[in-house]
């Protein structure tokens, strides 16, 4: 039996999650805004679930919450940081206000959370910590730029964490799905106020997006693979979930080793000597 502690498990792949978990017999910390929307789960699972009401901006608050349920359920074996939302609106739209709200949640949440459960998990000699990133978080698109950028953060701290915290017997792994039927796009997102500049382009994006996208994957079909995740002996640092989400890694990652060795003897002359 595993404690997991989730951010974010009201709806998509935060309450997939939890159902996945309290399914085969785990226990779950879940939190969320408004407690009232895990009342199903506390419903149908009872003491298994430990609703906690949760900003995870509020770094007093996520120290609170972590020790809470570490406190409730006597240890934490799974911590996932899966709040977040998706911040729509090219780069110049983007007003100061927007992008630092982005990055409090999606970074800076998923932050305190981590600095929270590791004095635990270091005492504990182990756990493991997932950090719900995207398909975004190592390709970049537009429309969605501080988003990227938000995941992108997540992805080098998270990386640089992995191997802080190895010798601890504590485990990173950064989840990145592709596109999912979730409300990611839909009640959650936020919307720049658009400029009539980029209009046209905006319909190109569009066009492109939805040819990306195809058939959304099925948020329910995530709850097998974060179980073989969290039950892997090693595992993995990143992993993609859905279909089609390597090969557009693979042709971003290929164009930029493309750029880096078209302009590699201007690197090796800045190097001076």
């Amino acid at each position: 039996m595993k404690v997991w502690f989730i951010t974010g498990a009201s709806r998509g792949f935060g309450r997939e999650w939890a159902v996945a978990a309290l399914d085969r017999g785990d226990r779950v910390a879940a939190t969320a805004r408004d407690t009232a929307t895990l009342a199903g789960l506390v419903d149908e699972y009872g003491d298994a679930v430990l609703p906690i009401g949760l900003d995870v901006t509020d770094r007093a608050a996520d120290l609170a919450a972590v020790r809470q349920a570490a406190e409730h359920f006597g240890r934490l074996d799974v911590v996932v940081n899966n709040a977040g939302y998706g911040q729509f609106g090219m780069v110049e739209e983007i007003t100061e206000e927007e992008a630092r709200a982005q990055f409090e949640t999606n970074v800076f949440g998923a932050l305190w959370v981590t600095q929270a459960a590791l004095p635990i998990l270091r005492e504990q000699g182990d756990g493991h910590i997932v950090q719900v990133s995207s398909i975004g978080g190592i390709c970049a698109f537009p429309n969605i730029g501080l988003y990227n950028a938000s995941k992108w953060a997540l992805e080098a701290f998270s990386q640089s964490l992995a191997q802080e915290v190895a010798d601890f017997g504590i485990a990173v792994t950064l989840v990145e799905p592709g596109a999912y039927g979730t409300d990611w796009a839909g009640s959650s997102a936020r919307h720049a106020r658009r400029l009539p500049a980029y209009d046209e382009f905006r319909t190109k994006a569009a066009e492109a997006r939805a040819e990306r996208i195809g058939t959304p994957g099925d948020p329910a079909a995530t709850r097998a693979a974060i179980l073989r995740v969290v039950d892997a002996d090693e595992p993995p640092l990143r992993v993609f979930f859905g279909a089609g989400t390597l090969p557009l890694a693979t042709a971003d990652y290929e164009s930029r080793l493309a750029t880096w060795r078209e302009w590699e003897a201007v690197s090796i002359a800045a190097h001076g000597g």
